[in-house]
């Protein structure tokens, strides 16, 4: 495994362990035994490796919510979902219990979160639909904001 690969990997088990405002640059590189500048020769500051850990992801949750468009929905794939969801919640755990002060701190991660959230709001309503067309659930009127008349 690549050092970079090494580095993203010990700082969201770090930041999942510890909370991301407990662990520094200097701590990643001493549970991973390497030098501060050997870390900052692959990421110049804990924001760059916070983003980069979102960007894996946001892969790995795009990949969950891909639907299949060549047949119909299962109950297995209603399983698959809500199995991939809190797996996906519990591996990056750090980045839902830190995400006000991270969104705050990072303009890019931000405006890639606002788009992530928007995409996956747009697939899960879609998964949601493909259910209701398989009989697996019941189609359910959409929500108003205000109550509706």
């Amino acid at each position: 495994m690549k050092t970079r690969d090494k580095i993203l990997l010990s700082s969201l088990e770090l930041f999942n362990e510890r909370g991301e405002r407990n662990v520094t640059t200097n701590h990643i590189a001493a549970h991973l035994a390497i030098s501060p500048g050997n870390l900052y020769y692959h990421f110049r500051n804990k924001s760059d490796i916070i983003y980069e850990i979102f960007l894996e992801y946001e892969k790995l949750v795009d990949f969950y919510l891909d639907i299949p468009e060549d047949r119909a929905m299962t109950l297995a794939d209603m399983t698959f979902y809500l199995e991939s969801v809190f797996d996906g919640l519990w591996s990056y755990r750090f980045f839902h219990r830190d995400l006000e002060y991270l969104l705050d701190s990072d303009q890019r991660l931000r405006q890639d979160y606002r788009e992530f959230t928007q995409r996956c709001l747009t697939a899960i309503n879609r998964i949601f639909e493909r259910l209701a067309e398989a009989g697996i659930i019941e189609a359910q009127p959409e929500l108003c904001a205000l109550p509706c008349r």
